[in-house]
């Protein structure tokens, strides 16, 4: 999941062209991207909701009313996508578009947009040229949150000749390129340090005292850190994830393991980062000596094993910054009902001396490609979001990117 670039919504519509669409998946997942399809209903009479999906890898999306998603499935989607993209665009979607509607799907998700919604028109060259589409066009290119790309003269469906043809798919695929590397600049020149899964901490050579963390949350925060132009470094624990794209990564076990490589990174006087987001989750204790040998079971008594505290790495961090940098985002992982994991950050908060705290429940979390957090910082609490965490990896760094005053 994480290793994707960039985030992109395509929308199919009822036109003959709709099988385009199925190569511009193509060439957006290619590329590296994921792609979430949505269809119309009367799309899928004529490209078959199988073939998107196993393009995409991606299940489709029709029916903005689906009982089985919770919450808004358009906001959710237009939440995730870094650019929404409408292909083809028939004559009555543009219209809709041009009027502010939000009757299905489609068009629900392209009003609640948060980034560029790029449109590829595809009609007969009599509906191109009407006034009345015309009239839409224009509207919609005086709103300026809506890119056009094509359409451009040759054959159509019916054989008739003339401006109404959809952009040939590579040329899409192209322009949604461009769109996309204009939505990542808000990090850009930032170096942000993000730690990532549990920590090992040896009983022997194959014991250890650890946790459940997977350490997707902090792989989604660096990727999506790094889509949005950071130049991002990832503190991995001991996990089973692939680097994102455009990440650099450095390797740890132990808590003191991690310790050490963000030292290295910060230096002395903490200046190395614009902000560290401390997603990982350190061990709070290790074995007080590690056996050199593997202790046997036929050994009498399991021996008692005494523990040491670990370092508080961010606390330590908080402690020798002389200013305001680098910011510091800690996460709080608690047990229990809302209020007291809310009551738990809170505290957590200020005694780390930190910016920012994370707070979400071990059962919503752990394992989890979704997550449900409040942000917690020195005003107050927010609202518990809930989705996908590269849907919140990016709310966090919203947040973060505030912080630096992006």
């Amino acid at each position: 999941m994480s290793e994707h670039r960039h985030v992109v919504a395509l929308a199919v519509t009822g036109s003959v062209a709709a099988y385009k669409a199925v190569e511009v998946a193509r060439l957006l997942v290619k590329a590296g991207h994921r792609v979430l399809p949505l269809m119309t209903s009367s799309a899928t009479r004529f490209v078959g909701p199988v073939t998107l999906s196993g393009i995409c890898g991606q299940p489709v999306a029709t029916d903005m009313w689906d009982p089985t998603y919770p919450g808004e499935l358009h906001v959710a989607i237009a939440d995730r996508a870094d650019v929404v993209a409408i292909v083809p665009a028939t004559a009555d979607l543009i219209a809709r578009l041009a009027q502010g509607r939000a009757d299905d799907l489609v068009t629900a998700t392209a009003l609640c947009a948060k980034g560029p919604v790029l449109v590829a028109p595809a009609m007969h060259p009599r509906m191109w040229s009407h006034p009345a589409t015309q009239r839409n066009v224009a509207d919609l290119a005086k709103l300026g949150r809506v890119r056009m790309v094509g359409p451009v003269v040759g054959p159509v469906a019916s054989g008739d000749v003339g401006m109404g043809r959809m952009e040939e798919p590579s040329a899409i695929a192209g322009a949604i390129e461009e769109l996309l590397r204009g939505t990542a600049g808000d990090l850009t020149g930032k170096r942000i340090v993000v730690t990532a899964g549990p920590t090992f901490e040896p009983i022997d050579p194959v014991r250890f005292l650890g946790n459940r963390s997977s350490g997707k949350m902090g792989f989604s925060l660096a990727a999506r850190a790094a889509a949005r132009g950071a130049e991002v470094i990832l503190v991995a624990g001991p996990v089973a994830l692939a680097t994102p794209a455009g990440v650099e990564r450095r390797d740890v076990e132990t808590a003191e393991q991690m310790r050490a490589t963000l030292a290295g990174l910060l230096g002395p006087d903490q200046t190395g980062a614009d902000a560290l987001v401390m997603a990982a989750a350190v061990a709070d204790f290790r074995p007080a000596s590690a056996s050199a040998t593997k202790i046997k079971k036929d050994a009498g008594e399991p021996p008692p094993i005494g523990l040491a505290r670990n370092p508080d790495l961010i606390a330590e961090i908080a402690g020798k910054r002389s200013g305001k940098r680098p910011i510091l985002v800690a996460f709080a992982l608690e047990t229990g009902a809302d209020e007291q994991v809310i009551a738990y950050a809170t505290k957590k908060l200020a005694h780390k001396k930190v910016d920012l705290i994370v707070a979400n429940a071990a059962h919503e979390s752990l394992g989890r490609d979704e997550n449900r957090v409040a942000l917690v910082d020195g005003v107050g609490a927010s609202p518990f979001l809930a989705g996908d965490k590269d849907v919140l990896a990016d709310r966090i760094l919203d947040r973060v990117a505030s912080l630096l005053g992006s």
